[in-house]
């Protein structure tokens, strides 16, 4: 082949073939590989059917021969020892100066470990996060490129031509920091979508169960719902799956299992939260529901055991719903509020530069947890580049001041009708927690202290001095 592609994709799953289609609509050449060669030939013989710049390799050889230099080779495959074992493979066919891309949700610990394994061998690597799922893919995901910053010139006009764009035409992709950076920022997002999911979920529970509204009202309500400050993706498409229906005509919804299932970032994201000593309640609440949700057999037990609510409370539905929208919206804030403080606490550990209202853009199109939302982060972090907590700007302050009564009913109401929320409950306490003054945690303290002489700071004192009291005389 005299002209060679401007890139190659290593994973023909479908993340894998709809990126190569969006990368080949969008005016470049790729070269394609999969360790079961027979995906490469069904893949040029269906979807990229009489695509001349789409070109299949059946050997790794072959696949890196195919490649302008310096290569630039994006794996879609799954994370971990998996991507370890291809870069061992690329090595004896790739030189100086080429780049190897992983675009699936890796640990970022082990994105930050490659990338220095691989400068000392003279090959760049990229640890990029994408976002949007299959559809994003196919028509432009949000992209989170980090890595070693020598890579960022030869992939930034093939990444920003093949992302989502916002309303304004912003790319939303950009460089997002060194070494395990980009695949961090990506593990925040799932860790919020995990919130954002989970809230949902029972904003959903309570309008079935404490108002027993129809699967039509509560796809109205999200619909409605949606021309608000809560306009999101997730919202949108919980208006869709609430109107599915199985050919029998019945919701298709009633059908599924209530297991959740989850790959591991949102776990990531606390196990990260515990590390760094950030309070991320609701999406760690929100990993927890996932877990509750899997004992489906211990719950349908305990169901007959356990007594709840003696009854559900009447409610007007006009106003509870509005308190129910409320809710969300306040807690969607404490969520996202947690997941940006926990970026700032990582990007002091790991020396990272963080653009935080950059984040926000890179996230406003294309990827799960796209909303009008985040054009007020983004506002926030470019009107105050400082800005120690998001709670602290006035566009979000407001709206937790306006919320903060609904809010409250809402918590109760679950509590009372015995319906489980505690992502609502959670991002509750944390509001208050974080906005008090004087805490418990004096108590705290002196039982440490008591039982184990681990001392405590006084008030009357400078910070930083420490005192132990012989409790027990």
């Amino acid at each position: 082949m005299n002209n060679k592609c401007d890139i190659g994709v290593i994973g023909l799953a479908v993340m894998g073939q709809n990126l190569v289609l969006n990368i080949n609509d969008c005016g470049f050449s790729a070269a394609v590989y999969n360790r079961t060669v027979s995906k490469v030939n069904k893949f040029l013989e269906d979807a990229a059917a009489n695509r001349s710049t789409i070109i299949g390799a059946h050997s790794l050889e072959e696949f890196c021969n195919l490649l302008k230099r310096p290569r630039k080779v994006l794996l879609m495959i799954k994370a971990g020892s998996a991507v370890d074992e291809y870069i061992e493979k690329l090595l004896p066919f790739l030189e100086d100066g080429d780049c190897i891309i992983d675009g699936g949700n890796s640990f970022f610990k082990d994105t930050a470990r490659r990338t220095n394994y691989l400068k000392e061998k003279g090959i760049l690597f990229s640890g990029t996060g994408i976002s949007g799922g299959e559809e994003g893919a196919r028509r432009g995901p949000s992209i989170l490129p980090g890595g070693n910053p020598q890579a960022w010139p030869l992939l930034k006009d093939i990444f920003q031509s093949i992302c989502a764009k916002t309303p304004a035409g912003e790319p939303c992709c950009d460089w997002v920091g060194s070494d395990g950076a980009g695949h961090y920022v990506k593990m925040i997002h799932n860790g919020i979508e995990y919130g954002d999911m989970q809230l949902i979920c029972e904003a959903y529970s309570l309008l079935k169960e404490a108002l027993g509204m129809g699967y039509p009202q509560i796809a109205e309500t999200f619909h409605n719902w949606n021309k608000t400050e809560l306009d999101s993706f997730l919202i949108e498409i919980t208006d869709k799956i609430l109107r599915f229906k199985d050919d029998d005509g019945q919701i298709f919804l009633e059908k599924i299992l209530d297991t959740a299932g989850q790959k591991g970032t949102g776990i990531w994201t606390s196990q990260s939260s515990f590390e760094l000593g950030v309070p991320v309640t609701l999406i760690t609440e929100a990993v927890y529901a996932r877990g509750v949700s899997s004992r489906l057999d211990e719950r349908i037990k305990a169901s007959s055991i356990l007594k709840g609510a003696d009854a559900i409370p009447a409610y007007d539905k006009i106003s509870m719903v509005e308190d129910i929208r409320k809710a969300l919206l306040a807690s969607k804030i404490i969520s996202y509020a947690q997941g940006f403080m926990l970026m700032e606490a990582a990007a002091k550990e790991y020396s990272w530069n963080l653009d935080f209202g950059n984040i926000a853009l890179l996230w406003r199109e294309g990827c799960i947890i796209r909303s009008v939302f985040l054009d007020n982060i983004k506002d926030a972090f470019r009107k105050d580049a400082d800005l120690q907590n998001l709670l602290f700007d006035d566009y979000f302050s407001r709206i937790l001041a306006d919320c903060q009564e609904s809010w409250r009913r809402v918590v109760c109401a679950a509590v009372s009708s015995g319906i489980a929320a505690p992502a609502f409950c959670s991002a509750l306490s944390f509001y208050d927690a974080y906005r008090c003054p004087r805490s418990s945690a004096n108590l705290l303290q002196a039982q440490r202290d008591y039982f184990g002489a681990h001392t405590y700071e006084r008030i009357d004192r400078p910070r930083g001095e420490f005192f132990h009291t012989d409790w027990a005389g």
